[in-house]
């Protein structure tokens, strides 16, 4: 973990806690309902969202750090069944033949796919975020829901703290003076907001369809989907059965049955 801390994201995480921190200190010192509440001795809203930028920074840092799902070897060397042992336990009448990594070269479960940033294939990968400096895949996947949504949640709170600080003035000129720093702080905390909200939106759509971003974007090129019809998702097992799935249920799913039995059941 040290590794990854320091490594190729370490200025990233840098700038994500210092921004985060910077904001919120701005919060807190400006005349706005937090120093209020302080000044009247109020102390439980100041530190809910204090708390609630903790979280917030927790959560970031652990999607941030934690194995999304690398693939570090390949199963079938360390086993005692050859790839073609492997193939037979899954019925070859309508599912793909398992593929190796071109780049890797481990055998690839379904839904995998190589990460040229990370060097590495990753199982259920939906994207790589360049912001976490990390994959999103199929351990951390839930995790970077929960983050957006709390993130949202403190952004939220944060621009309604922000608003209720500005300061009003005789002239244009000194208004900006007393509330320059505030509105710089609004101005990020408001478009990291829209950003975090349209994230989570789609992602929770994605998720409802259990789709990933991967499959959404680039449906036409992978081999398990290519020949599936437009609206046909071969993983959908209804909205409450994949919101349940996804958040619920921590085990390492074998794409290639569900896939076989969608696939066999729709002809």
């Amino acid at each position: 973990m040290a590794r990854n801390m320091f490594g190729a994201g370490f200025l990233v995480r840098v700038t994500h806690t210092l921004l985060t921190w910077v904001v919120t200190l701005a919060l807190f010192l400006h005349n706005t309902d937090l120093r209020k509440c302080e000044e009247q001795g109020e102390l439980l809203l100041p530190v809910l969202f204090f708390l609630l930028v903790v979280l917030s920074v927790f959560l970031y840092f652990m999607v941030s750090l934690m194995d999304p799902g690398f693939i570090l070897t390949d199963a079938v060397k360390g086993g005692s069944c050859s790839d073609e042992d492997m193939e037979s336990m899954i019925p070859q009448s309508s599912t793909p033949r398992l593929r190796r990594c071109g780049y890797c070269l481990l055998q690839q479960p379904m839904r995998a796919k190589h990460c040229q940033t990370c060097k590495c294939c990753v199982r259920r990968f939906d994207h790589h975020c360049p912001w976490i400096e990390n994959c999103v895949g199929e351990r951390n996947h839930r995790w970077f829901i929960v983050y957006l949504l709390v993130q949202l949640l403190a952004l939220l709170w944060a621009l309604q703290i922000a608003l209720s600080g500005i300061s009003p003035s005789d002239t244009w000129g000194l208004w900006f003076r007393v509330n320059g720093f505030l509105l710089a702080a609004l101005a990020v905390v408001a478009v990291f907001s829209v950003v975090v909200l349209l994230l989570l939106g789609c992602h929770l759509y994605l998720v409802s369809i259990n789709c990933t971003t991967w499959e959404f974007m680039s449906r036409h090129r992978i081999s398990y989907l290519k020949n599936c019809g437009i609206e046909e998702n071969p993983f959908d097992r209804g909205v409450f059965c994949n919101l349940w799935d996804f958040f619920c249920i921590c085990r390492t799913v074998v794409w290639e049955q569900m896939y076989h039995k969608k696939t066999t059941n729709s002809f």
